[in-house]
């Protein structure tokens, strides 16, 4: 097996690409995938007809030039994106919401969408009916201030 092994290092660096491929898609932290790069480069040179002396070389340049220039440029592609790109409770911030029961400095009820949550004031008593506007999700609590009045034209 080792003397198959060792005419065929081509197999050595599909399984690595493979084993790097399946870790970054349970880490997806964009670093794993840059070392199945430099595998591909390294799997193309013992295609090549390099030694494998220079198969390992040309592994590390690449993965290293990955890591140093791909991979930073790609996470800052992946992580910027406008607001209607929110998600989870950071889409909450901002929203119109609709005070059930009185929401005091301690607590109270406000339904935001179409889910009542608890809440709490961020200044003074907000009476129920009156519209206000989510500050802050603070756990399953959403801190709510009132809704700035708009002038109108007199």
């Amino acid at each position: 097996m080792f003397e198959w092994l060792g005419e065929n290092w081509w197999a050595l660096w599909l399984t690595a690409f493979l084993a790097f491929a399946v870790v970054e898609m349970i880490t997806l932290d964009l670093f794993f995938i840059m070392l199945g790069g430099g595998t591909l480069a390294a799997l193309v040179a013992d295609f090549a007809g390099a030694d494998l002396w220079l198969q390992i070389v040309v592994f590390c340049v690449v993965s290293l030039l990955m890591i140093a220039f791909v991979r930073p440029v790609a996470l800052t592609h992946l992580k910027k994106g406008p607001n209607e790109q929110r998600t989870n409770v950071d889409r909450l911030i901002g929203v119109q919401a609709l005070v059930m029961e009185p929401v005091s400095s301690t607590g109270g009820l406000v339904k935001i969408g179409g889910d009542v949550w608890t809440a709490r004031s961020a200044a003074g008593v907000l009476p129920a009916g009156q519209k206000v506007v989510v500050s802050a999700i603070d756990g399953a609590t959403a801190v709510v201030a009132a809704q700035p009045e708009t002038a109108s034209p007199a």
